[in-house]
């Protein structure tokens, strides 16, 4: 269990870049991981990795970066949920590889960016990340994002999963703490962590607890990515104990605050 809350908890959003290109064997192994990334929703994701300076590709956020990696999906329902699903499988495996990345919406040239992965109607393009290996030292603006944001630091458990209803605190301990934890650590836009988990009779319900601002039609619900990442950590934390989280869209209708969303639910 060790190993992957390690590299969930390790991983930092990266801004700065060293300005070198990465490796040949790294490009070519993330070539080869993004082919198919699979999602509990059955809705594919097409990774598209863009050369920097071909494409005439930046962000006023970034320093030093060569390679970007954009992610199409079809406008659908569960589009969000599952672009965040898979997209967060290509940001751990890349960290894995000593390669840095940040979820990036909105501080770019969006219709650059759109052009040079080849957007299509009926599709959106909610995120882009760049690909690189992190500077020794970040810059002056990437360590004041990270300040404004709190970006190293989460809310606590019993204000995020409840036990039977919503609100009332879920007692973790041994692996099913370490699989919770994973969740809670999981990136969001701006730090805003907007899942919530009630376990109810051997279930685990996902919900989105919603903010203003943060639905597009160019990037979708980006809290509905947020909670697609949450899953992504919630069934890999299983994965690795060797059990297998079925995933399935059944409102069990329990009373939930209006600002909440009832997304699927996990059984273990």
């Amino acid at each position: 269990m060790g190993n992957l809350l390690e590299t969930i908890k390790s991983r930092k959003s990266v801004r700065s870049f060293d300005g070198t290109k990465i490796s040949e064997e790294h490009r070519e192994d993330i070539a080869e991981y993004i082919k198919d990334i699979p999602n509990p929703f059955d809705i594919p994701v097409e990774f598209v990795l863009l050369d920097a300076e071909e494409h005439g590709l930046s962000s006023p956020v970034l320093s030093g970066e060569k390679l970007y990696v954009a992610g199409k999906i079809a406008k659908r329902a569960y589009a969000d949920v599952a672009f965040g699903y898979s997209f967060e499988k290509l940001v751990l495996h890349a960290w894995t590889l000593g390669i840095g990345t940040v979820w990036i919406g909105g501080t770019m040239k969006r219709e650059n960016f759109e052009k040079a992965a080849g957007l299509k109607a009926g599709e959106m393009m909610p995120c882009i990340s760049p690909l690189g290996y992190p500077a020794q030292k970040k810059s002056l603006k990437e360590t004041m994002m990270r300040k404004g944001i709190g970006a190293d630091s989460r809310i606590s458990g019993e204000r995020l999963f409840f036990d039977g209803e919503w609100g009332k605190a879920l007692a973790l301990e041994g692996d099913m703490a370490d699989i919770f934890e994973m969740v809670r650590w999981a990136p969001s836009a701006v730090n805003k962590q907007p899942w919530r988990i009630i376990a109810k009779d051997g279930l685990y319900h996902f919900y989105e607890k919603k903010d203003k601002g943060y639905v597009n039609d160019a990037t979708g619900d980006l809290q509905k990515i947020d909670v697609g990442i949450a899953l992504c950590h919630f069934v890999m934390g299983f994965e690795e104990q060797g059990k297998n989280a079925e995933i399935a869209v059944n409102d069990p209708g329990l009373a939930i605050p209006d600002d909440a969303e009832y997304i699927a639910s996990a059984k273990i």
